[in-house]
């Protein structure tokens, strides 16, 4: 088991809380946008962006770098907070989210922001683009990449994404790290009452993926299950991370209304006078 830092985590801490003030500003400004998910994966793409990713923001296109295929799509202003604040463009950017024109689509869009691996709008189809870079990949010699696929747990419900899993399977790709939100909510309420995914281990674990269930808040069970997911062999991975949605304001956590709702401003000042609070207590 590779271990983390307590310094390294102390940094993560700090870094998460700031891309979460980004998003709620993003989001405020735009009003318009997804929420809940976004906050609720913030501590899942700071570990990515800032600890596990190969990449170069420098150099977008570097050829070895690691894919990352969102495909739920509307969960976007984390990824896009996490680009900028690792230096992929100008912070000041963010705040053109869903602006006319601008780079930052409601959804990620290639033809806007080409560093992007992929576009994504419609769910359940980022996993099987993620299972074509895998297989792509195993076939270039000589280059050794990870291709991570972060989907929700409400677009488990379309059958695209079990065919995918299948064929990753049957294929052995063991490059692949699949990272499912399973923080309950959907736009209509909890995945459980909409379409029930009952224990989503099992069913992933009867397809022959290795399979492992975390706190996807805990930068130390993110850590350890990254390094478990790259040593495993002649299989796929998923790693199921519970997660709180709205993370880091209390007001919005576990409320499925946060899913598609932007802050109005009395919320907005809420959300950044806690969000700071909790930047003074890391520091």
């Amino acid at each position: 088991m590779e271990t983390i830092k307590d310094e390294k985590i102390k940094e993560l801490k700090i870094k998460a809380n700031n891309i979460r003030k980004s998003i709620v500003e993003m989001l405020y400004n735009a009003g318009s946008g997804h929420t809940a998910g976004s906050l609720g994966m913030t501590d899942i793409f700071t570990y990515l962006y800032f600890e596990a990713l190969k990449h170069k923001p420098e150099n977008p296109f570097w050829i070895e770098r690691d894919r990352l295929v969102l495909s739920n799509g509307h969960i976007c202003p984390v990824l896009y907070a996490s680009m900028a604040h690792s230096g992929y463009f100008k912070m000041e950017e963010l705040n053109t989210l869903r602006k006319f024109g601008s780079n930052l689509q409601g959804h990620p869009h290639r033809e806007f922001l080409p560093m992007l691996e992929t576009s994504s709008g419609p769910l359940g189809q980022g996993l099987s683009q993620a299972v074509g870079m895998a297989l792509a990949s195993k076939m270039e010699n000589g280059i050794n990449r990870t291709i991570y696929c972060l989907v929700g747990d409400g677009e488990l419900n379309e059958g695209q994404n079990w065919e995918a899993i299948m064929l990753a399977a049957k294929y052995k790709l063991e490059n692949l790290i699949v990272i499912v939100d399973r923080n309950f909510i959907q736009i209509d309420g909890t995945t459980e009452e909409v379409m029930p995914l009952s224990v989503l281990e099992d069913k992933w674990k009867s397809f022959n993926w290795d399979i492992q269930k975390i706190d996807g808040h805990n930068f130390r069970e993110i850590n350890h299950a990254i390094y478990h997911a790259k040593k495993i062999k002649w299989k796929p991975s998923v790693i199921i991370a519970n997660t709180i949605p709205g993370c880091g304001v209390k007001e919005w956590e576990n409320d499925y209304k946060w899913h598609g709702k932007t802050p109005n401003k009395e919320e907005y000042e809420i959300a950044i006078n806690e969000l700071n609070i909790l930047d003074q207590k890391l520091k």
